[in-house]
């Protein structure tokens, strides 16, 4: 195996960190371990330092996401380990993430269990992604937010411009290793219960995460969602058509708006068909 990058980011994670990295030393002693500190207030340099751990500090919180992204360009490891700082994963667990990707694959990802969801809400989201990224895809996907993911570090880089600053990059790497033909395989895991507060927000959040179910899909093939569209469309205008025509023989405006808002829908998918092929294709 390569030379092994463990990153994690953390913001306000020192009670964490403080149990997790010694532990984390010990499981993997040759590990180059990276902390970026997304504009902690706590003694998160402090306990670095004194675990003898480099640790990116950001004057201000920029994201989860881009936490990870300035991790990624500073580590030197062939591999890369991401996991949170909050105490949920396992060291012990790394070994089983490398053991897989020596098998063949480009991305490891740590699956949780119902036990391991941070309560039924999220558990219910996390599921309705899984499905859509399953349907989507067309390979079985176990856990689509996992931050608990080893990859190989050539192959996470060629996505970093695609990745958001906020919370969602597991969704978009996972999908964007999907649309390069990049094997990607599961491992079990069980998630403990984080240590401190969650920094997600369940309105602001839920928002946004419903946001993510259309970015799943414009990430991996923009026409799955499009063109069903465009066809629940036309079904309504020639319902519609139908219903107007047998009770007051004639075609409504209402039919004929239908019909154009289906032919935009498509002719839209259309165009974000060509930007997805352009956005991933690799220069040679």
């Amino acid at each position: 195996m390569s030379h092994l990058s463990i990153i994690l980011p953390a913001k306000n994670e020192g009670a964490a960190l403080k149990e997790l990295l010694p532990r984390l030393r010990a499981a993997q002693p040759d590990a180059e371990i990276i902390v970026v500190d997304d504009g902690s207030t706590d003694d998160t340099r402090d306990i670095c330092a004194a675990a003898s751990v480099t640790c990116l500090s950001s004057p201000y919180s920029m994201g989860n996401g881009a936490a990870i992204k300035r991790g990624a360009r500073a580590a030197s490891g062939g591999v890369l380990v991401f996991m949170d700082g909050d105490g949920q994963h396992d060291p012990a667990d790394i070994a089983r993430l490398l053991e897989k990707l020596e098998q063949g694959y480009d991305m490891v990802v740590g699956a949780r269990d119902w036990s391991s969801q941070a309560g039924v809400g999220r558990g219910v989201a996390n599921t309705i992604y899984n499905w859509l990224a399953t349907r989507m895809t067309g390979h079985a996907v176990m856990d689509l937010t996992s931050g608990y993911r080893a990859v190989r570090a050539d192959k996470f880089r060629e996505f970093l411009h695609l990745l958001p600053n906020g919370f969602s990059y597991p969704t978009t790497s996972t999908m964007a290793f999907f649309r390069s033909a990049y094997p990607v395989a599961y491992v079990p895991i069980k998630a403990a219960q984080r240590v401190g507060k969650s920094h997600i927000r369940p309105l602001k959040d839920g928002v946004r995460f419903l946001l993510i179910i259309f970015k799943i899909a414009t990430l991996y093939s923009p026409l799955k969602l499009f063109v069903p569209t465009s066809g629940l469309f036309f079904v309504l205008g020639l319902s519609n058509y139908l219903r107007t025509f047998l009770s007051e023989g004639r075609l409504t405006n209402m039919s004929a708006l239908l019909w154009s808002a289906s032919v935009i829908v498509f002719l839209i998918g259309l165009v974000s068909e060509q930007i997805t092929n352009l956005t991933y294709r690799r220069e040679s």
